[in-house]
């Protein structure tokens, strides 16, 4: 028997929910059908890893495979050869907590309903390297459509396109961010890369004591660690919790099962189960009814219209209890089984009540404008800084925002003011273009305005995007700026080729009130992160900080004299 040289090995981790940490409690949750249709054997190996474990071994074995009726019509050949797939399947419990790693196709024996779904991905969002994204599937609610991004040589999170408070992230990979895990003294392997959905699959380490101090190490992760400020977004929609909420939007969704099909309700594949999809060449639904109706692809149509017979009050019920079965073959027998779900994991459905939207996916209930505004507020907060990497002066109240500009490089040596100064271009023939109001000793773009509304923050969102396109995309203004920096700044030319690395929104609120995500006004915070999305995507770094205040001194001069 072949055994590995490795110390780690690519598996997938579940985290169990509602399963008590014992072993009767572990085999409790199987399905004895499942367990009957592999020949299950039981093994209970927790002296071994040293925690309460269950091992269950077996295999799903057809004396024919499906395939060999069809080649003998196609081929006159007659072929018989057995299908025999193994399954391992092993259930520990780590501190109080249920896992389970699957072998082979022991995974299938693991019931969907007491995986944990946001495991996987709640590790991923903490450890992977934002700038490293290898994969990330997005689902967009309100048309069941969902994006598969694929990057093997990975890319920043930023420049994949995802919208932050319109879509739920369902899987996530990319590069393994620094954690002492087996994998890490792994010299034979120096694969770090992890993939995060419901499951959690990575290398995990072997022998008994290195695999139970790996799940420690990812438990400690969920358990301690805040997730990357990039990644944060994928939190923030969560399920519903209210068991009185949850009711009502059960209730509102069965009124809307006896309505005729509008579009609020669409298809959803199940996030989990991507590859058992792109399988299966049948699918058999049932919906309170004794026979299933057998389809070569999930029947949406078929499902409502079920549900709409149904009397009021247990349409939601019959999708609940009904059942989608798919199969390896379209002769839909028992031995060609890959999979069996409820319905419910199979739709997406849109349900307002009141102000409030909310959406049905994988069986759970989430909504949409509270992910919304955490959203907003969230990237928000992380572009506003009470670190800023530039230097300004105070603002004095009675100055006006040009008088403010060019005072500063007389008090912050090494900044040049560029306000009204505009570029030229053949695009831009009239008053030509704002680049910065100043520039910063080492380059930085900082865009200066004093905001007593929204629309003064508008216009300075939307002149810094104008700015950083035209340096980008125009040699001429190129040209341009750097000529106006080598004037005002004789000995500090730009580097050859500069394309702006940063962009600095200095703002002074109303009349010095501090700036916060509190402070700052709402529709500003929309279109500060829409622009931040814009120039981030170009690869310009965006950061908010606020100017402070003061009164105005005796003199000017007494002000310089101070600074100097």
């Amino acid at each position: 028997m072949a055994t590995s040289t490795s110390g780690t090995s690519k598996r997938t981790l579940y985290r169990l929910t509602g399963v008590a940490p014992t072993v009767d409690a572990m085999f409790g949750v199987l399905d004895p059908t499942r367990l009957d249709a592999v020949g299950a054997e039981l093994d209970f190996p927790g002296e071994w890893l040293g925690v309460p474990a269950l091992l269950v071994t077996g295999s799903f074995a057809q004396p024919v495979a499906s395939w060999c009726g069809e080649i003998n019509r196609t081929t006159g050949c007659e072929v018989s050869r057995p299908v025999n797939r193994s399954a391992g399947l092993l259930m520990l419990a780590v501190d109080g907590e249920v896992y389970a790693i699957g072998y082979d196709q022991g995974f299938r024996l693991v019931p969907d309903r007491v995986k944990d779904r946001r495991f996987g991905l709640g590790f991923v969002i903490r450890r992977v390297d934002p700038a490293q994204i290898r994969d990330l599937v997005s689902h967009t609610p309100g048309g069941g459509r969902t994006d598969i991004t694929l990057v093997p040589g990975g890319a920043p999170v930023w420049s994949l396109g995802v919208q932050e408070h319109a879509q739920i992230v369902r899987r996530l990979g990319g590069r393994l961010d620094g954690i002492e895990l087996t994998i890490a003294q792994d010299d034979r392997t120096k694969i770090s890369s992890v993939e995060g959905g419901t499951g959690l699959r990575m290398r995990l380490g072997i022998d008994a004591v290195d695999l139970v101090a790996d799940i420690r190490a990812i438990a400690r992760v969920l358990r301690d660690q805040a997730p990357a400020p990039e990644l944060e977004f994928v939190e923030h929609i969560v399920p519903v919790k209210g068991a009185d909420l949850v009711t009502r939007l059960e209730e509102r969704l069965d009124d809307m099962l006896g309505e005729v099909p509008d579009g609020r309700i669409a298809v959803a594949v199940p996030s989990d189960h991507w590859d058992d999809y792109g399988a299966a060449q049948a699918f058999a639904t049932k919906v309170h009814s004794p026979e299933a109706r057998l389809t070569d692809d999930f029947s949406l149509e078929y499902v409502l219209n079920r549900a709409r017979v149904q009397r009021a009050g247990t349409r939601f019920t019959a999708l609940r209890d009904g059942t989608v079965t798919l199969y390896a073959h379209t002769r839909a027998e028992k031995g060609d089984v890959i999979w069996a779900s409820s319905v419910l994991r199979w739709i997406e459905a849109q349900v307002t009540l009141g102000a409030r939207r909310f959406f049905l996916l994988d069986g759970q209930w989430h909504e949409i404008g509270e992910a919304y505004l955490e959203a907003i507020r969230s990237q928000v907060e992380r572009l506003i800084t009470d670190t800023p990497s530039v230097d300004l002066p105070a603002w004095v109240l009675g100055d006006k925002e040009r008088d403010y500009n060019e005072s500063v490089p007389d008090l912050r040596p090494g900044y040049v003011c560029f306000d009204r100064d505009n570029v030229r271009t053949a695009l831009h023939r009239g008053n030509g273009v704002e680049i910065c109001d100043l520039l910063s000793p080492d380059d930085v773009l900082v865009m200066v305005k004093r905001a007593k509304g929204s629309d003064a923050l508008s216009h300075l969102f939307g002149q810094a995007v104008v700015a950083v396109q035209t340096l980008l995309h125009s040699p001429e203004a190129g040209d341009g700026f750097a000529r106006k920096v080598a004037a005002a700044r004789p000995g500090r030319p730009l580097p050859e080729g500069f394309r702006p690395s940063r962009v600095v929104f200095a703002i002074l609120l109303k009349d010095g009130a501090a700036l916060t995500a509190d402070t700052l006004f709402p529709f500003s915070q929309v279109t500060l992160v829409q622009t931040a999305k814009i120039l981030e995507a170009w690869r310009v770094e965006v950061e908010v900080i606020g100017i402070q205040a003061t009164a105005a001194p005796p003199s000017r001069a007494g002000i310089r004299h101070l600074a100097a």
